[in-house]
Parts: structure tokens; C-alpha cells; sequence
């Protein structure tokens, strides 16, 4: 939490402190400038080890009988039998890493306009949010008691240019603009610069990462153990599953067959904007792939031996999944050595070695760097995942017209992922009417199924499912009418995208558009009218795609300067949608 404009003291370079209301941007901007704010230097920490430190000076004194600056401490995994295998190690590294504090830098810039209709008692909010259902719940649980009921919100996602996690949290702007609007009756706009974007939104990263790896004198993995201090800055802007306060980073055993790994993270306050923002993929997993793939190379140079070849050695192999890692997540399939072996094939590996050792002879330096990554997406499912206690299933509504086109509403909110496509392509397939005929819309709270948004890569995996789902439901309503125009039982119906058809009689059929028109025109008696569903789809697991990349570089000796020269990315794309 964090005060909408401090009235006292001011926690971060560049906060917020006054607002001013004008009826244009120049006359604004003039106002803003007439505001003098004096201020008095107090303590700053901005180093959150030195932040937990004795007598480290105290930054959220608002927070009730808080003394010190410690969030919360979580961990997950097995101390015992990871302290056991590290003792037993013949080989250990230990590293020190820290990636550092980033703003995702969204081509747009976050904003919005508010309206409150005072003859209605409606607000009616136009904003750049990733989450537009999420931001409604919260208006009405923070101002509810003011008589903005949820019913009374309608919050409007339009095109909205880039997100990144970025555009998940409530910022001061937003609050303001809302609350000018209900007190004057007008509609009240806020569009950030790129300046006040880039000093005071909220951040991601700023890890600062003590990772250790054990192994067998054979380069057998058997232990990870990871100790991180998360700077949160002045608020924790972390949208985390309740349960998961440092996210999904325990998906730190990577692509890699460890036996025991423990990891514990330390969430802290500092003089910085607000951080833990999940930026681009899901809740920290970039942390996490970043942490096991720099201690492997580690390990593999500890022990003399070739990155890939060391990969390899660890993979988890394809007839071992589903595979429970040594954190608990159950990966549902993957085939890493495959993936690493095509990298390596389309990359030239073998032939780049040798011209890299031949470079080293003559002194110039060649570098060739590998990622072997395991990604965990998807999120839920509802029993272990939530934002602010609201389960994280998605949704969707479709509502096919009586001339066979179609309406898809979803939960989620694209910022230019191309759901447009992707969830009419769903749809297409499911139900025969060709994506063109099918018209998407999200990010109206008014007319969209509840839904908890767009971040962390989840939109296809649960909101397309969602949409899947919702087809199969018209298709058994479908089959039922088909049956009855045809004079034929339901089971006695094959279906092919796009139609019905009669068993042993592929000449009599009915198509997706008849049994539409049908829906409205000739159903049966007893049979409710319409041709539509909802599906609300809480998936059972994540997803964990995977892949290899591997990326050569020339450094210049003298300068520093280093040039790729190449990259080879191979992806695992799972079921792919768009051909």
C-alpha cells in the first residue's frame, strides 16, 4: 500500500505531492509550476542489505508498530536434504548475482479519463490496464463506503500500447483522476509524460541473488540452494499469488533432473520507486532462468567440461515426465536435450569451439553463450493461484447470431499480443465459422465476463481455453439441434468443423450457420432458444514450455566493444494456433 499523495514526507525521488486541476495541459503544466513544496533531507537507504541492517532508519512508519524494514521472508523446498547433499558435494560453486532494477518502458504511457455521471451515480473510467475487472473490485473495495459500488464502475481497456506487468497496479493518477471526477462532475484526464513514467512507476527485478550448486565428481547435479534479497522499494507493487510472495521463481531447478534444492527470498523496503513488477513472463520465472543457467556455466567451468555436453548430462530426460521437481512444480512434458541438439545443429557448435579455441591461441577473444531454459506460464490454477485473493481463472462468452457470425467476450486484455486473432482462430477451429466471421472483444467490464486480465503469459493457456471450452458447450447444444432438423438421433451425428452430418449418409448434413438460424427460428420444443456459452475454465496445471538458445559474440580487446554475430533461438511452441 502506499498514500496516494504524502502529506508528511515523500519516500522516493520524484512522488507524487500535489495535483493540479485545469482545463487544459498548458494551463496544468502552469500550475504545477506554481506549486513550491519545501523539503527537508531525511535518512535515504538505498542498498536494502544495508536496509535491514541495526538502526537502519525506519521508512514505513505508517505501517503500525513496524521496526524495521523486513516485508517477508519466504521459502520453499527441503532445508534438510539440501544442506545434506551440499555436504556430501564433491564439487560446490557459489555466486553472487544481482540483475538489476529495470522499468518496463511501455511504448505508451500509463493514463486514463475519468467520468463520473452524477446523474446516474456511474463512473465510468476509459484506462491503460492489463486488468480491468481486477481494477474495478478494487475501486469498489476502496471506495465503496463512498458509495462507488461495483455495479456503478465500468472500467474500459482500450487499445492499450504495451504492458509488461507495468500496467497491473493502481498508480496515484488513476485515483486522482477519479476522485477530481466525482467531486466536479466532469470528466477528468491524466496522461503521464515520459518523464514522470520513467522516475516514479513501478519496477521489476532488483534481485540481489547468493546462489549455490552442488554436484558428483562426475558432473552429476544434485543440490541447488538459493538465498535473495528482493528490493521492493518504497511499496511492494508485486501483483503475487498470495502464496507466492516472490512469485514463480522457485521454477529454479530449471531444465535439470536436481534431487534437492531449497530457495528463500527476502522482500524489503527502500528509498525507490515501488518494485516487483513481474516483468515479461511469469512472476519472476526471468529471475530464475537467469540464476540456474549462469551457475551451470559456473559448474560446467569448475569442472572442465563443455557447457552443452554438461547440459546434456543434467537434462531431464523425456521419459521422465511428468516430472516433479525438486521444488514441486510437475512438469507436463519437454524434450530439452532435443531442443539444445537443434540449437547446436543450426548454430554450427561444433566447428564455433574450434574457431573459438584457435582465437584464444592468437589471443582474441570469442565468446559463446547458452540458455537452456524451462518456463513456467499459465497461471492458475485458482487452488494455489490468486491477485489480492481473486482466484486466477479466465473466461469467455460467445453469442452466435442468427446468420451463423459470431461475438467472443473475454476476461483478459491484449496489449498487442494479437488475441484477435488467436482466440478467433480457437474458435474457428472448434466450431467451423471462419475467424473473419467472428468478431473479439475485451476489456469493457460492462459487457466482458469477469476475468482477471492479461500478464504473465496466461492468456492463451486459460482465457483460449476458456474459449475451447465454451465452443465444445454450442457444439452439444448444436449437435441437438442439427439432430432435430435432420430426424436423426444425436449420437447418430458425425461432426467435422463447421458441420453435422448424418452417419453412413455424409450427403445430409447441416451446417454451423444452418443450426444457427435454426436456434432462432426452428429449435426444438422444450429446448431454450440461442446459441451461446460461458465457460469460466480454471486450468488444472501450468504450462512449462521450453527451449535452447545459444548466441556467439566477438569482443574487441581494446575497446570492450562486442558484436553478435549470431543468435539461434529454438522455442517449444507447444499446440501451435497461428499457422
Amino acid at each position: 500500500t502506499q498514500m496516494v499523495l504524502p502529506v508528511e514526507k515523500v519516500m522516493y525521488q520524484a512522488q507524487e505531492v500535489a495535483a493540479v486541476l485545469a482545463t487544459s495541459r498548458y494551463a496544468a503544466a502552469d500550475g504545477m509550476a506554481a506549486v513550491e513544496v519545501q523539503y527537508e533531507p531525511l535518512p535515504v537507504v538505498v542498498d536494502p542489505r544495508k536496509a535491514l541492517e541495526p538502526g537502519a532508519p525506519v521508512l514505513r512508519t505508517d505501517k503500525k508498530d513496524k521496526k524495521d524494514n523486513h516485508i517477508w521472508h519466504w521459502e520453499w523446498g527441503d532445508r534438510a536434504a539440501t544442506d545434506r547433499a551440499f555436504a556430501a558435494a564433491d564439487v560446490t560453486v557459489k555466486q553472487d548475482i544481482y540483475i538489476p532494477r529495470i522499468h518496463v518502458a511501455s511504448i505508451e504511457t500509463c493514463g486514463c479519463i475519468a467520468h463520473f455521471d452524477k446523474v446516474n451515480e456511474k463512473l465510468t473510467v476509459w484506462m491503460t490496464t492489463q486488468a480491468p475487472h481486477a481494477i474495478r473490485t478494487v475501486f469498489a473495495l476502496v471506495a465503496g463506503h463512498v458509495g462507488l459500488a461495483e455495479h456503478k464502475i465500468r472500467i474500459i481497456s482500450p487499445d492499450i500500447g504495451g504492458g509488461f506487468g507495468g500496467k497491473v497496479p493502481v498508480y496515484p493518477g488513476y485515483v486522482i483522476a477519479v476522485a477530481a471526477s466525482v467531486l466536479t462532475g466532469k470528466p477528468v484526464k491524466w496522461i503521464e509524460d515520459r518523464m514522470e513514467n520513467l522516475q516514479a512507476d513501478s519496477f521489476a527485478r532488483d534481485y540481489h541473488i547468493t546462489a549455490e550448486l552442488a554436484a558428483k565428481k562426475d558432473g552429476t547435479l544434485t543440490a541447488l540452494r538459493i538465498k535473495t534479497l528482493a528490493d521492493h522499494g518504497y511499496a511492494d507493487a508485486a501483483a503475487n499469488p498470495s502464496k507466492f510472495p516472490a512469485g514463480l521463481f522457485h521454477v529454479c531447478t530449471g531444465s535439470y533432473d536436481l534431487k534437492a534444492a531449497h530457495v528463500e527470498v527476502d522482500g524489503v523496503y527502500t528509498n525507490k520507486p515501488p518494485g516487483g513488477i513481474a516483468y515479461r513472463c511469469s512472476f519472476r520465472v526471468t529471475e530464475a532462468v537467469h540464476t540456474i543457467e549462469r551457475m551451470v556455466d559456473l559448474m560446467a567451468h569448475q569442472l572442465g567440461v563443455d557447457a552443452a555436453d554438461f547440459r546434456m548430462k543434467n537434462f531431464i530426460r523425456p521419459e521422465q515426465f511428468p516430472y516433479k521437481s525438486a521444488l514441486g512444480w510437475e512438469y507436463d512434458s519437454g524434450n530439452y536435450a532435443g531442443a539444445l541438439q537443434l540449437a547446436m545443429k543450426r548454430i554450427g557448435y561444433a566447428e564455433l569451439r574450434r574457431e573459438q579455441a584457435e582465437k584464444r591461441k592468437r589471443g582474441e577473444l570469442m565468446g559463446i553463450g547458452i540458455s537452456s531454459f524451462t518456463e513456467i506460464v499459465g497461471a492458475g490454477p485458482s487452488k494455489h493461484f490468486d491477485i489480492l485473493g481473486l482466484k486466477m481463472f479466465d473466461s469467455c462468452e460467445i453469442r452466435i447470431h442468427p446468420t451463423g457470425k459470431a461475438i467472443a467476450r473475454f476476461g483478459t486484455k491484449s496489449q498487442g499480443q494479437g488475441h484477435e486473432t488467436t482466440y478467433a482462430q480457437i474458435l474457428a477451429e472448434e466450431l467451423g465459422i471462419p475467424a473473419k466471421d467472428i468478431q473479439i472483444e475485451e476489456g469493457d467490464t460492462d459487457t466482458a465476463p469477469y476475468g482477471l486480465g492479461t500478464y504473465a503469459s496466461r492468456s492463451t493457456p486459460v482465457a483460449g481455453a476458456a474459449a475451447a471450452m465454451a465452443a465444445r458447450k454450442i457444439q452439444d447444444k448444436a449437435r441437438k439441434i442439427a439432430a432435430h432438423l435432420l430426424e436423426a438421433a444425436p449420437d447418430d451425428l458425425v461432426w467435422e468443423p463447421g458441420k453435422f452430418s448424418v452417419k453412413g449418409a455424409a450427403d445430409r448434413f447441416k451446417t454451423i450457420q444452418d443450426i444457427a438460424f435454426a436456434a432462432y427460428t426452428n429449435h426444438p420444443q422444450g429446448m431454450e432458444a440461442g446459441l451461446e456459452a460461458v465457460s469460466y475454465y480454471d486450468p488444472p496445471n501450468l504450462t512449462y514450455p521450453f527451449g535452447s538458445y545459444i548466441c556467439v559474440v566477438d569482443i574487441d580487446k581494446g575497446t570492450g566493444e562486442v558484436k553478435v554475430r549470431r543468435f539461434v533461438a529454438v522455442d517449444d511452441c507447444g499446440n501451435i494456433i497461428n499457422p
